[in-house]
């Protein structure tokens, strides 16, 4: 009675390994057409990684997508495509907060795919000394959190360094309690980075109130101590529970359902230009304003003369002896190359006592 049925998958079988055949063939074509255009980008000096032309490539693929493949799909299969065809010119370097298993690493393959020179670092500071120094093309750097706002560490480094903005990518982050053992007795203290700590401190608050709060560099950092001691338990991926032999005792353990993170990606100007305008730009930008009536209400003012929608604004006390300054980090739409973004820029830098952009790159196509 199985006979028909077992023909109908037999034949099926056979469709799906004819178009996989057809598909490689075409991945051939696409990376022979990509070695050309290889070639023509060397003799002209020109770079191999642009980031709006490949944010505009997968945004064109969602827009003329039949289905039934989901868009959401789209985007991780091509940024494996174009990292493959990439590859075959030249290696990109990537650096970001280490080891294997933490979500820096995550975003880096999701945004860059597998096919990178792995540069992992034992912080945030290194992340940005090594992409500063050109043993890395570009760094991966956690900016804010949905729960948390803005990452301290990253938004001061922006101030002080070279480096820029190009792209951006962003993550749902789940935090897990991993422990060798699988229950919760007898935990001594919860390791993880402050940021994981702090995203989850109701859970702790309720089922762990009297282990100690251990900051470490990084999530998979903390995985790889709770490995070695069975009294420490980590937050962090289920990469690292992997990497590292330990249980997932609670799964999803963040205060926020929805936690999600946006990653930069940085490079050094010098390395690589500003990316062009796209359609579904941000800038990026850090300024200060002099301490007098209305000033933060003049920061406003240009954006609104010229229509321009401001999508986030974050204060920093500026490191100054303890006088009570501030540096505003204000993520703008649009492009400097746009007439109504131009001409706003132009007039927030005559009110501000410092202003700096910090980039402009397309939107997380993700």
């Amino acid at each position: 009675m199985a006979e028909p049925f077992d023909d109908a998958l037999a034949g099926l079988r056979t469709q799906i390994d004819e178009v996989d055949q057809a598909l490689l063939s075409l991945l051939n074509q696409r990376a022979q057409l990509a070695q050309k255009v290889g070639h023509i980008k060397k003799q002209q000096g020109s770079l191999v990684f642009r980031p709006e032309r490949e944010a505009k490539v997968i945004a064109g693929l969602k827009s003329g997508n039949p289905g039934p493949l989901q868009n959401d799909a789209i985007s991780p299969i091509w940024r494996e495509i174009m990292s493959a065809c990439r590859a075959l010119e030249t290696p990109t370097r990537v650096a970001y907060l280490g080891p294997a298993g933490t979500f820096s690493e995550q975003a880096a393959l999701g945004f860059f795919g597998s096919s990178l020179v792995k540069v992992p670092c034992a912080s945030i500071d290194e992340v940005f000394h090594v992409t500063a120094a050109g043993a890395a093309d570009f760094g991966v750097v956690p900016i804010e959190n949905s729960t948390e706002g803005g990452v301290a560490r990253t938004l001061d480094l922006l101030l002080s360094t070279p480096l820029f903005i190009v792209a951006e990518t962003s993550l749902n982050v789940r935090h897990n309690l991993l422990r060798v053992r699988n229950d919760l007795r007898d935990i001594e203290a919860i390791v993880a980075h402050p940021q994981a700590l702090a995203q989850c401190q109701g859970w702790l608050a309720q089922h762990l109130p009297h282990a100690e709060r251990r900051p470490v560099a990084s999530n998979a950092e903390g995985a790889r101590l709770a490995a070695q001691d069975p009294t420490l338990a980590a937050i962090a991926s289920l990469r690292a529970g992997t990497e590292w032999g330990l249980h997932v005792v609670s799964p999803a353990i963040q205060d926020e359902a929805h936690n999600r993170t946006r990653f930069a990606i940085l490079t050094h100007p010098e390395q690589h230009p500003s990316p062009r305008a796209s359609g579904r730009d941000c800038t990026s930008l850090v300024v200060s304003v002099r301490n007098r009536p209305g000033a933060l209400h003049d920061l406003v003012v240009p954006l609104k003369t010229h229509g321009v929608s401001m999508t986030r604004f974050e204060s920093r006390p500026a490191r100054s002896g303890g006088q009570w300054e501030y540096f505003f980090y204000i993520d703008l739409q649009g492009h400097p190359d746009e007439p109504s973004v131009s001409a706003a820029l132009q007039e927030l830098r005559d009110h501000c006592a410092f202003f700096k952009v910090l980039g402009t790159f397309p939107l997380d196509t993700h």
